[in-house]
């Protein structure tokens, strides 16, 4: 486990600062929000002080109600908060920045600006907009952050209560779509020592549960499925509908369960300007090769993109494109 490996690059930037800041990418998942409340309880029992930037103003259904739950237990801050939370002196101060390395991504740039000594802890592809300036422990091989932060906890022995462990595999059960993605032994063993710390099962199926009204919209994707060599699943939306990124990852996730199908792309607006491409692999598709046609970003096995100032069908037509000619 690389994080493991990394342990003294990590301890270092922690035991010199003050302050810590945690930060995940726009749009919080499970898996960004599950790896800050893990990674602020690890720090908690260091004794630093520790915040949560968070900036989005709207939260998929799990990350709300985890908000929600632990609403005055950790310290959340919005990044136009940062400079009253800093710590005078300027190298005392520490972002730590999960689940995602690239610039554009994070919930606030601004953070980025404000604060000199960073470090990523990631499971995506590096790539051109990877945060250069901070210290960066990258491992594609493992399933989620959370699953990093899960290994991080267990090497020090670090007691954490069983909702904080529920928290954390569920960060693990989302990224790996009920473990039929990037899945490996040691995903397993996470899980494994999560529950053995209380973490449970039943909690997390209740942070995963769905929206009715967001399912039924999002059926309304599975029409226009078409195929592409048999293995590629490929659906749009309609041009009047605008979906959350999320549910375009959940039907990409979906496709997967197909016969035949080992990738999937799912294509629709996100807002009035912007098309988003979601998609998922089971492996002998490169997702982030594809989509770094698009400028979007992920790992092999799962990935996005946005587009501005286009329209889905030319978004369509071109992946096809792309598509058929990695046939």
């Amino acid at each position: 486990m690389e994080i493991i490996k990394e342990r003294r690059k990590l301890n270092r930037a922690i035991k010199n600062s003050k302050n810590i800041f945690l930060m995940g990418h726009k749009n919080l998942d499970l898996d960004a929000l599950g790896s800050q409340i893990g990674m602020y309880m690890f720090l908690k029992k260091k004794k630093k002080n520790c915040f949560i930037i968070i900036d989005d103003k709207e939260h998929e259904d799990g990350v709300e109600k985890i908000l929600k739950e632990l609403d005055g237990v950790v310290t959340k801050i919005k990044s136009n908060e940062i400079d009253e939370n800093l710590y005078p002196k300027k190298s005392k101060n520490l972002l730590i920045i999960l689940d995602t390395n690239k610039s554009e991504l994070v919930q606030s740039k601004e953070v980025l600006n404000k604060i000199n000594k960073k470090l990523v802890i990631d499971h995506h592809e590096l790539g051109k907009s990877t945060i250069k300036d901070a210290d960066i422990i990258d491992d594609t091989k493992v399933s989620s952050t959370c699953e990093m932060i899960t290994s991080l906890i267990e090497y020090y022995d670090v007691e954490i209560d069983s909702y904080y462990a529920t928290i954390l595999l569920a960060g693990i059960v989302l990224d790996t779509n009920n473990y039929t993605l990037n899945t490996t032994q040691e995903t397993f063993y996470a899980s494994y020592y999560l529950t053995s710390l209380g973490a449970s099962a039943k909690k997390v199926q209740y942070l995963l549960k769905q929206n009715i009204d967001d399912y039924t919209e999002r059926q309304k994707l599975m029409a226009n499925i078409e195929t592409i060599n048999e293995k590629i699943a490929l659906t749009h939306a309609s041009t009047n509908t605008i979906y959350r990124k999320e549910d375009l990852a959940k039907v990409a996730d979906t496709l997967l369960f197909f016969n035949n199908i080992e990738a999937s792309f799912v294509i629709g607006k996100i807002d009035k300007e912007t098309v988003g491409i979601s998609a998922r692999s089971l492996g002998n598709y490169d997702i982030l090769r594809i989509l770094k046609k698009f400028n979007g970003g992920g790992d092999t096995n799962s990935g996005a993109a946005t587009i501005t100032k286009t329209t889905i069908s030319k978004v369509e037509q071109e992946l096809k494109k792309i598509l058929k000619e990695g046939e």
